[in-house]
């Protein structure tokens, strides 16, 4: 009996290597499909395109053996995989580049992603962190604005530090009398006004960037980044194209004045909703594993999201509520909304909870 077993297992490895070796083929003509399409100013992803290869794996569902769900899911991966594929191609042979960039706060998660970036887009990135302290200085990293010989060589700097510290590290870089453009990338800006009206003001470039995304972005995607406009759009733009150099950077422009109030919205109720819904669990006095047995689709989803939300840095998370200052207004409409909907329920209006349903969802995006 052991050895069908093994019999089997030796021969769905061999399925398993000619499945890799089709993958590998499929990816290839993937690449070649999308290098046509680059020349022909088509986008990577063409929605129609990809549901009628969904459609054939949930169709071919039953010859397989296994639920629609299932092949959807693998063929899904294929997709993605891809597409990424076909953006990867298309950021290495944009390869403009060739800056150099100084990353400050590069020993950091978020850091640590520019860094590698930068380099992939073809700039030279060097990199600046306390936590270098010990590290002989040189070899493009650096533990302290003292280590480098001449900021002015750089063609940047990047400011990727903890929220609250970047205010102190912009005053250290106006204070060394740094002339190059220097870009600032808070999740939390104005309290940081100021100090960017005063580089700007003694004909220094500030740029005020915020990615929307985490250091596990894939570099090899499309980049979403939000432009805090501090004075002259144009050219902050350019430059910020410059830099970034990437094909398939969503780069959205917005008055600096306006990104806080925006940011309270997209960040600070998404965070809060996700600590409030895991804290509110916390005083159930229910048994975690047996909300987790018996747990319906959407208290999962709801906690998958509340986890990610948890297992982030708490200080990052503190300062993005402490330091918006715009918090307040956030604060009354959640509690507003909490009170109405409470309301409708204890008043037996079945009529006026729908009617809260409805103006709620005609808010939310389409996808």
């Amino acid at each position: 009996m052991s050895g069908e077993i093994e019999r089997l297992r030796q021969e769905i490895a061999d399925l398993d290597q000619n499945l890799l070796e089709n993958l590998k083929r499929r990816f290839h003509l993937a690449a070649r499909v999308g290098a046509l399409k680059a020349q022909q100013g088509q986008p990577v992803v063409v929605r129609e395109v990809e549901e009628r290869v969904l459609e054939r794996a949930r169709q071919a569902a039953v010859l397989c053996g296994t639920s629609p769900e299932v092949m959807e899911a693998i063929f899904s991966a294929i997709v993605r995989g891809s597409v990424e594929r076909q953006y990867r191609d298309r950021l290495e042979s944009n390869g403009r580049g060739g800056a150099r960039v100084l990353v400050l706060g590069a020993a950091g998660a978020m850091g640590g992603w520019l860094c590698r970036f930068l380099e992939t887009v073809g700039h030279d990135a060097a990199g600046l962190d306390p936590k270098w302290k010990d590290r002989v200085p040189g070899g493009g990293r650096y533990a302290s604005l003292g280590d480098i010989p001449d900021l002015d060589a750089f063609d940047a700097v990047i400011v990727s530090v903890p929220l609250e510290a970047t205010a102190d590290v912009l005053a250290s870089l106006a204070e060394a009398s740094i002339r190059v453009p220097v870009v600032e990338i808070a999740s939390i800006k104005s309290h940081l006004g100021e100090t960017l009206a005063n580089f700007r003001a003694t004909g220094i470039p500030a740029i005020s960037l915020h990615p929307m995304f985490g250091p596990g972005k894939n570099i090899f995607e499309p980049l979403t980044m939000v432009h805090a406009v501090i004075d002259d759009e144009v050219a902050e733009r350019s430059a910020i194209l410059d830099l970034m150099a990437h094909p398939y950077l969503d780069l959205v422009s917005l008055p600096f004045e306006h990104h806080d109030r925006l940011m309270g919205w997209l960040l600070g109720l998404a965070h809060l909703t996700g600590m409030l819904f895991a804290d509110s669990l916390s005083h159930s006095g229910l048994d975690p594993e047996e909300m987790a047995r018996t747990a319906s689709t959407t208290f999962s989803r709801q906690a998958l999201t509340a986890r990610s939300i948890l297992e982030e840095d708490p200080d990052l998370y503190f300062s993005i509520q402490r330091l918006n200052p715009f918090r307040g207004e956030v604060y009354a409409a959640l509690g507003a909304a909490l009170e109405e909907l409470t309301g409708a329920v204890e008043s037996d209006d079945p009529a006026a909870f729908a009617d809260i349903l409805s103006r709620a969802a005609k808010v939310l995006p389409s996808h």
